[in-house]
């Protein structure tokens, strides 16, 4: 909490004039985060892109949130399950909104591919990204964003 308020310019103690609890510190930042890949997901499927550019700028955000905000990723991934059960479910439920994009978009690329196999690939493509959360390569980050992006295009080709 003391992080969280010298990040606001106040003491870790005022943010509880904001907030009731730590959980609620969290769904506010998860909401948050969940919302703006959502959002950016929706305007890259609504772009009219082919699907593989498409795809592609789907995995370029999601390498992007796991790199630049690795901290914030981490705390997620870890974090998420501890919440009060409305809020997770809503927040999974704002998840799956955005992997159905990822599906929509894959299985419009690889037509013919069941439905149940292009969410596996999703799922795969997506935690071949989030690996580097919990794994310090000591690569550099212009580094490792093309090798993430590739491993994830790779899983979606799979199969």
């Amino acid at each position: 909490m003391a992080d969280i308020g010298a990040e606001a310019g106040i003491t870790g103690s005022a943010i509880y004039r904001h907030f009731d609890s730590k959980s609620a510190v969290l769904v506010a930042l998860f909401d948050r985060v969940i919302d703006r890949l959502l959002a950016q997901a929706q305007e890259i499927a609504a772009a009219d892109a082919a699907p593989a550019a498409a795809l592609s700028a789907l995995i370029a955000g999601q390498v992007e949130f796991v790199v630049a905000e690795r901290q914030l990723a981490q705390v997620y991934y870890t974090e998420i399950a501890s919440l009060p059960e409305p809020d997770r479910r809503r927040l999974r439920r704002k998840q799956r909104l955005y992997l159905e994009e990822w599906v929509h978009l894959l299985t419009e690329l690889r037509a013919g591919l069941p439905d149940t196999d292009a969410r596996a690939l999703v799922h795969a493509a997506i935690g071949a990204i989030q690996s580097a959360l919990f794994h310090n390569s000591g690569l550099p980050e212009d580094r490792l964003r093309p090798l993430l992006a590739a491993a994830a295009e790779a899983v979606l080709r799979a199969g």
